[in-house]
């Protein structure tokens, strides 16, 4: 999974290059206000993407939004594997695999160019497994996750160009020791995809570009989830990287759309939780964790234009994978939606 790295990083180097060569070639363009683009409904990135903007000195926002991701079949590579093929070489194999989460928001703006922001997420996650005799049973685990603090600060702003910098980190707020009963015994512990945190403090780096014309907005975000140590159980998840471009169209003044592309590398666990026997399920195998993915998503941007609506916004995303190669045997991906609202004070 290391072979992503620099395939990532150039795509950082490229954005910031691209944004401000763009800005550059518009010396005389009016500078963008921020607060004029948060009237646009296209005035944010589309809904998978945080940190993508800041808000103005003194102004505060909140946000929810819900995300749902559903995983069926095994992937091993580029290839889908059928359940007797993963049980051919585990006694339990995973079928299904449906992640729910509420995602609590709020950032404020310290000047006008740094604001800070606090996510609080909620999972709840439930898998389906057979086993070699055929037996079918579900585990299932929910609660808070790691939460996060961080800043965005806009580096440079020429015209309707402007690159942001993303800087914060995950506390270890959510729990790495779930257990749910199953066919071995009550209170077994679940395996690292189905716990609600990393046991880690998670440095999140990031660089993202927007620009923007009459009725057209576009960008693009670098970013990854660095581990810096191992956590109580003896293990740290792989590190995640991502890129996001996307483009925008402003149909009215209350309606935008957009459409996505979204490249994402994670890699196997480091070390091993000593209550995971890894010849049981794939799960429970640190080695078989890592993989990449490509999602196009489509999303839906609406804001208020009047009243007490002015400036509020609803948002919806809907995403599927189009190549995914995974360490597996692994549950591969179906589709990802994500539904949310912003209000701003």
């Amino acid at each position: 999974m290391r072979t992503i790295q620099p395939v990532l990083l150039g795509g950082v180097m490229l954005m910031a290059i691209s944004g401000t060569a763009s800005a550059v070639q518009h010396p005389d363009d009016m500078p963008m206000k921020m607060g004029g683009m948060h009237e646009r409904p296209d005035g944010r990135a589309p809904a998978g993407v945080m940190g993508d903007h800041t808000v103005m000195k003194g102004a505060l926002s909140l946000s929810y939004q819900s995300m749902r991701m559903e995983m069926d079949d095994n992937r091993a590579g580029a290839d889908r594997l059928d359940d007797a093929e993963v049980l051919a070489a585990f006694p339990i194999t995973p079928t299904r695999m449906t992640m729910d989460m509420h995602m609590l928001s709020a950032m404020y703006g310290f000047s006008d160019d740094l604001s800070l922001m606090v996510m609080a997420p909620y999972l709840d996650i439930s898998m389906d497994h057979v086993n070699r005799a055929g037996l079918r049973f579900t585990t299932k685990s929910d609660g808070f996750g790691d939460v996060s603090l961080s800043g965005v600060y806009r580096l440079f702003q020429r015209g309707n160009h402007d690159i942001l910098l993303n800087a914060g980190v995950s506390l270890p707020s959510g729990s790495i020791d779930e257990k749910d009963d199953t066919p071995a015994g009550a209170d077994q512990q679940l395996p690292y995809s189905m716990q609600l945190g990393s046991g880690t403090f998670d440095l999140l780096p990031g660089l993202t570009y927007r620009g923007h014309s009459e009725a057209y907005s576009w960008g693009g975000q670098a970013g990854g989830t660095l581990r810096i140590a191992r956590n109580d159980n003896d293990y740290s998840l792989g590190d995640r990287y991502r890129v996001s471009l996307w483009g925008a169209r402003r149909w009215a003044g209350w309606l935008s759309t957009s459409l996505r592309v979204n490249l994402e590398g994670w890699g196997n666990v480091d070390g091993a939780d000593p209550l995971l026997n890894p010849a049981q399920v794939p799960t429970a195998d640190p080695d078989r964790r890592g993989g990449t993915r490509l999602d196009i998503a489509a999303g839906l941007n609406l804001v208020g234009t009047e009243g007490a609506l002015k400036g509020q916004r609803v948002f919806a995303e809907f995403g599927v994978p189009v190549y995914q190669n995974l360490d597996g045997p692994q549950l591969e991906t179906d589709w990802i939606l994500s539904i949310g609202a912003q209000i701003r004070f």
